[in-house]
């Protein structure tokens, strides 16, 4: 499933100016997506034109009230912890910046994967 370009050059530019000295905090691809891992784990991606965010369940519940939030359910179940940022939320780099920011702080909660410590 192709993604929105643009905006993974967005979301990368925003990694680099503002989330640089996360340790970490690595690009990826996979399954035809685009996306950052933190210490082993999927933080933040893109599906199509939205962001993903993963922000824990407590967090995710506060910005699925935010307009042009939602829930994330790409398979028809809903992923709890995760939410789904259109394009009209984030338009402006420092609303992108902000859902990242929920995503990293919630991300750098998490023990490492494995993996990512070798």
């Amino acid at each position: 499933m192709p993604f929105d370009a643009t905006l993974a050059d967005r979301l990368s530019n925003v990694i680099r100016k503002k989330f640089k000295s996360i340790e970490g905090l690595n690009e990826t691809r996979m399954f035809g997506g685009f996306g950052y891992l933190l210490n082993g784990n999927m933080c933040v991606g893109i599906h199509k034109d939205t962001l993903i965010i993963r922000v824990g369940e407590d967090m995710a519940k506060e910005v699925i009230g935010e307009t042009h939030v939602r829930p994330m359910d790409l398979t028809g179940r809903v992923m709890k912890g995760w939410a789904t940022v259109e394009p009209e939320a984030m338009a402006a780099d420092t609303s992108l910046e902000r859902f990242v920011r929920l995503a990293v702080d919630f991300v750098s909660t998490i023990p490492p994967k494995k993996s990512a410590t070798k």
